[in-house]
């Protein structure tokens, strides 16, 4: 195994052993300036995290959610020490660390590690994408009608001007189904999903899935297309339903921002 990747999945289940035991052992909440919730939980984890990725590559950057950004921006490693911290205040088990390599611009490495189930998945630019049971693949339905989609919160798309395109998405598709956090993604990623469509989301969310996605066979872009983890939303596909799905977003958007409305 490379030792980027070795090191990806190291530094996640570190993270995800830091999270674990104050999931087990009680905490404290705060809040950020934004409202979301922020733990002693999450800011340990990213600290154990980025001490174990600077011992491996001292010359590597990092951009994490807590502590932020630090040396170089070429290479660097992505991290999102406890993605679900809502599910993980609640008791809700669907939790994970995730990191990820961006070298010049591109993700390469990624790994997920869910500490409640001991769950794993990684990818390496290449390589394919993996879990404890073997390769990951993308599921092979290619028409939308057939399709399951998967989606985060429905506020942040109504706020954010997307909740008539997303009700003709609901629709058009098969059958629609909310599953936040990383955890949408795996489904996409496992071949039980079709899509999963999302907004409001930072680079550290969606670093380590866009390479899983994109190793299992399947496509990553935000809403206008665009193969990045910068763009503020995320559809992750299959592949085969990505068009359909991307045109419905961008049609049915630039009909609410006209003004339209409607519920789902």
């Amino acid at each position: 195994m490379d030792r980027r990747l070795e090191v990806a999945i190291a530094a996640a289940k570190t993270g995800g052993e830091v999270a674990l035991r104050h999931y087990r052992g009680g905490f404290e909440v705060e809040r950020k300036a934004d409202s979301s919730p922020v733990t002693i939980a999450d800011r340990e984890a990213e600290k154990a995290m980025t001490a174990l990725l600077r011992r491996a590559f001292p010359d590597h950057g990092v951009l994490g959610e807590e502590l932020g950004a630090s040396g170089s921006d070429k290479v660097r490693w992505i991290i999102d020490p406890i993605d679900g911290t809502k599910s993980f205040v609640r008791g809700i088990p669907f939790f994970a660390s995730l990191v990820a390599l961006e070298e010049e611009g591109e993700i390469t490495t990624g790994a997920i590690y869910a500490p409640v189930g001991r769950e794993l998945l990684y990818a390496q630019k290449g390589a394919g994408a993996f879990d404890a049971d073997g390769r990951l693949r993308v599921s092979e339905i290619a028409e939308l009608g057939e399709a399951m989609i998967v989606h985060g919160g429905l506020v942040h798309l109504q706020d954010r001007g997307h909740w008539e395109a997303f009700g003709e998405l609901a629709r058009r598709s098969g059958r629609l189904r909310g599953y936040g956090d990383y955890f949408g993604y795996t489904f996409v990623a496992r071949g039980q999903a079709e899509a999963m469509v999302d907004v409001d989301v930072k680079p550290w969310d969606l670093a380590a899935l866009k390479v899983i996605i994109e190793e299992a066979g399947g496509g990553f872009t935000d809403f206008s297309g665009q193969p990045t983890i910068y763009g503020g939303s995320a559809i992750a596909s299959n592949g085969l339903v990505h068009e359909s799905v991307l045109s419905i977003l961008r049609g049915a958007a630039a009909a609410d921002a006209g003004g339209g409305s409607g519920a789902v």
